[in-house]
């Protein structure tokens, strides 16, 4: 009898109040998701690269993330037991009346939030799972089809954790809703108490109160637009405080607006309850501004973490590209003990194009001489020349730092590599160099006593690459006609070598060699400091073995062979999980906070508008006697849960766009990011209207519900 009647009730609750099955199923899903991020395709494959990175991820940053959503839902689910107590309490209180003991009655509705947290349970792993097959499927294909073996990623973990996780919230929740509910008396159970009368204030405090929030918010956004890292990032913190306060007030001031509106069109006053809708609104809004407000800025936030895990995933081939990487691996050691093993029977079938690159920082001149052996003054002179005319030479301003960029003009990216890195040049010699363009099929490099290449690493200006090559092109083939050498090493003249190709010198991208001057080798070991000298072995993966294997699955079996080694070692392989553990950890986690917030601020508004709705439906059978029929109070219905989620989203695509424009220009070094990611953005803005419509619909839904029992009970 006691199962039974818990049974009923549960499957009652869930037919009458769909928002809060959804808000369980929801935080079943969300549980889910987050803890089965490690059974993941891009996850898996990542183990093998970076399994130390992808530890500290699932054992330190997820949890974290997994206890935030924690809280969060914890207190979804205590708005959602709150609003369905409130909607049972004559029922509850009909049971003590009855003579059904409190205790007994509190067991009841632990039984029953146990039978719909099991069905949620059920609803949400499926959902969950199904959610993180697409993800896996999806992050899979976009980061490189064919890389990744797919298989299942269904977690048992995940489903222990995510079962505890949710009895925990839903039984904490009823312990702290069932103490005060029952401490309330019968009579207040039965007929519920007084309706507090809400204080809307007058005409002017009401338009002052918007004026301020209004400056608020402005100062907020020319905070944020203009002085985003001024006073070590404590101007960002002010920004946010005056945001949080100026949503506040414009969310409070905006409900005396609406009053003005209801009383302002004389000739709609009595059509179609304009101005009870409006008036119903503006108590709303009065009544629960904390709350809209919050999830105005929950909402805001949804939109800048979409955004920004939208630009994450959509640029991932920039950030995973191989870009002028030739080799791949590099291998450092013992010259000898290297050489010798990578020459092994083992290793054979996986070396080719072995290159002993040796690099190293020109030396310095004796004390008291010339402050260095190499002159750059005729280079720089030809390259302050091609310095647009509203840009000025950086040396004449006494600035002491130089910002790089591929949206700066080509000479003075230079002009920031000459003044850099001029006293004490890499120098690199032409025989590795020309090996180097032998593996990648271009022409090898020859070089005279009397010539030099100036070598830039053409992924640390990325894209401004072919600018500033072609600009050097022109003033070392301008030089070279009139016989005008534009260096000098140890007062020896040297003419730069135009038109040679940029190739990084390693695989290894931790080693930044950003520039250096790639000479003959007579000249690199008369000049060369032996005591900065690294020595870096290049090999690549030989094509007849890519072709066989592919060339993942081959560097990855050389990968296994270098281990018991004891070399240290870096593959493309690695540079590319490095890399790509980055964008998904980093877009993976903004897009999984950017939805929860977005389903915990419908969620927060739906059930607040369903609170104040229950406190005062007793108006709607008002309405009925004074004539109005169910259509136009449904109308009327529809029109407020349309605006009371239209309000704070309206507001939130104001302050999130400005959000994001503050990102792009202080965050990005080009608007390409944003650019590349709309298609992505596009897709999860769908997204976002597909969630506020459902939790839109199942409100009105609800509320109608409501009403209709009110009709039924005048007709009897």
């Amino acid at each position: 009898m006691f199962f039974n009647l818990a049974w009923r009730n549960a499957k009652r609750s869930r037919n009458e109040n769909l928002i809060y099955f959804l808000t369980m199923v929801t935080a079943v899903a969300s549980f889910y998701i987050i803890l089965s991020l490690g059974q993941q395709d891009v996850i898996r494959f990542l183990r093998e690269l970076e399994s130390s990175a992808v530890e500290k991820l699932l054992t330190t940053v997820m949890p974290m993330v997994y206890l935030c959503a924690l809280l969060f839902i914890f207190f979804l689910v205590v708005f959602a037991n709150k609003y369905q107590l409130e909607c049972r309490s004559r029922e509850l209180g009909l049971y003590l009346m009855f003579g059904m003991k409190k205790k007994r009655l509190f067991f009841q509705l632990m039984m029953e939030g146990f039978i719909t947290s099991l069905l949620a349970l059920f609803g949400g792993i499926i959902c969950g799972s199904f959610l993180s097959e697409i993800i896996s499927l999806a992050t899979a294909r976009l980061v490189g089809q064919g890389i990744i073996t797919h298989q299942s990623s269904f977690s048992i973990g995940a489903v222990i954790w995510t079962t505890i996780g949710l009895l925990l919230i839903q039984a904490l929740s009823l312990f702290i809703l069932g103490g005060k509910t029952f401490k309330r008396e019968v009579h207040q159970l039965l007929y519920g108490e007084m309706v507090k009368k809400q204080n809307t204030g007058t005409a002017s405090g009401g338009l002052f109160t918007l004026l301020v929030g209004v400056i608020l918010l402005a100062v907020a956004y020319w905070v944020a637009l203009k002085h985003f890292f001024a006073a070590g990032g404590a101007m960002l913190f002010v920004a946010v405080l005056f945001g949080i306060a100026g949503t506040l007030l414009f969310i409070r001031g905006l409900a005396r607006l609406l009053s003005l509106f209801a009383g302002s069109i004389k000739n709609k006053s009595t059509k179609g309850l304009y101005t009870f809708t409006l008036r119903q609104l503006q108590e709303n809004v009065v009544c629960k501004y904390v709350s809209i407000s919050v999830a105005s800025l929950l909402m805001m936030f949804t939109i800048m973490l979409i955004a920004d895990g939208s630009s994450s995933i959509m640029t991932y081939r920039k950030n995973l590209s191989r870009g002028s990487s030739v080799y791949d691996f590099t291998v450092m050691g013992d010259d000898m003990m290297v050489e010798q093993y990578l020459s092994s029977e083992k290793m054979k079938p996986y070396v080719a194009h072995l290159n002993r690159m040796e690099t190293g920082k020109i030396k310095k001149p004796e004390a008291g001489s010339i402050n260095s052996f190499v002159d750059w003054s005729k280079f720089r002179a030809e390259i302050v020349q091609h310095l647009p005319s509203d840009v000025v030479d950086p040396a004449t301003q006494d600035t002491g730092s130089y910002t790089m960029a591929p949206d700066n003009p080509p000479a003075l990216n230079i002009l920031g590599i000459i003044d850099t890195g001029s006293y004490t040049p890499y120098l690199v010699p032409a025989s590795t160099y020309s090996r180097l363009l032998e593996a990648s099929g271009e022409t090898p490099l020859i070089l005279g006593e009397d010539e030099a290449v100036f070598y830039i690493n053409p992924d640390f200006i990325g894209s401004a690459q072919e600018d500033e090559s072609s600009m050097l092109d022109e003033i070392f083939s301008k030089a070279k006609s009139t016989n005008t050498p534009l260096l000098s090493i140890d007062g020896e003249p040297f003419f730069f070598t135009s038109s040679v190709t940029m190739k990084g010198l390693t695989a290894d991208k931790n080693i930044r060699i950003t520039s250096a001057l790639i000479v003959s080798d007579e000249v690199f070991e008369k000049y060369v400091d032996q005591d900065t000298c690294m020595v870096y072995w290049n090999f690549c993966i030989p094509g007849e073995t890519a072709n066989e294997k592919g060339l993942m699955k081959s560097i990855m079996d050389a990968n296994h062979l270098l281990k018991p080694s004891g070399f240290v070692y870096e593959s493309y392989l690695n540079n590319f999980g490095r890399q790509l553990f980055y964008v998904i950890a980093g877009s993976y986690t903004s897009l999984y906070m950017g939805f929860m917030f977005l389903i915990i601020a419908c969620a927060l508004l739906s059930l607040q508008f369903l609170t104040q709705m229950q406190a005062t439906k007793e108006r709607y059978l008002t309405l009925s006697m004074l004539g109005a029929n169910h259509k136009q109070m449904k109308k009327s219905i529809n029109k407020q849960v349309l605006w009371y989620f239209l309000l704070p989203l309206l507001l939130a695509c104001i302050s999130g766009s400005v959000g994001l424009f503050a990102m792009q220009k202080h965050l990005h070094s080009s608007q390409a990011a944003i650019v590349q990611s709309y298609p992505l953005m596009f897709i999860m803005a769908g997204s976002v209207i597909v969630v506020l419509v459902i939790y839109a619909v199942a409100v009105a839904q609800t509320a109608n519900r409501e009403i209709g029992k009110l009709k039924w009970k005048i007709n009897s």
